[in-house]
């Protein structure tokens, strides 16, 4: 009879890189965000023109991508925050159960770094906090943060990686072994 036992389910050969990487890109993304709010004062200071393509601003962002589903409530941003800490659980459990190379996990690990760290923001900021503008011949993109980066990068990878299994794996073989 088989028994049900939690180490096996949330730890993995490759879960210590990726919650490794998930630590490293929520508190970067974090040191960031409060190095933006609190050491450069964003919100007081307004647009600040970094390169003729890149300006940083503050922008709180109380939906979910390019704002959708916007709600201003606390109750809102404890869902959306919760959802991000469900999701990152079952990342997490992927990554025990599923992961066997070290591309997707780290892939898995920016997405729960990215997921956490934006949730954090819902519960201390009432929204994500967002500063990265890029514009360029009269065009601009949503504006983003560094969690928002490590996320897109992870689903790139993730992708690149379920396209190119081969290509990912240390020896060249499409099973890892």
């Amino acid at each position: 009879m088989m028994r049900f036992e939690p180490r096996l389910w949330m730890w993995g050969p490759m879960s210590r890189l990726g919650l490794s990487v998930a630590a490293l890109t929520f508190c970067l993304d974090q040191a960031h965000k409060w190095w933006m709010l609190l050491g450069l004062d964003i919100r007081g200071k307004g647009r600040i023109v970094a390169a003729p393509f890149l300006d940083f601003v503050y922008v709180l962002n109380q939906g979910v991508s390019y704002s959708l589903l916007t709600g201003s409530s606390q109750r809102w941003q404890f869902i959306l925050a919760s959802f991000a800490v469900l999701a990152s659980v079952a990342l997490a459990a992927w990554l025990a159960r599923g992961i066997d190379n070290r591309l997707a996990a780290v892939a898995v690990g920016m997405i729960m770094g990215g997921a956490l760290g934006n949730g954090l923001d819902r519960l201390t900021l009432g929204g994500v906090a967002d500063f990265f503008s890029l514009h360029a011949f009269g065009y601009s993109w949503y504006v983003f943060n560094i969690a928002d980066v490590a996320i897109v990068a992870g689903v790139a990878a993730l992708l690149y990686e379920s396209l190119w299994p081969a290509a990912t794996r240390v020896d060249g073989s499409a099973d890892g072994k």
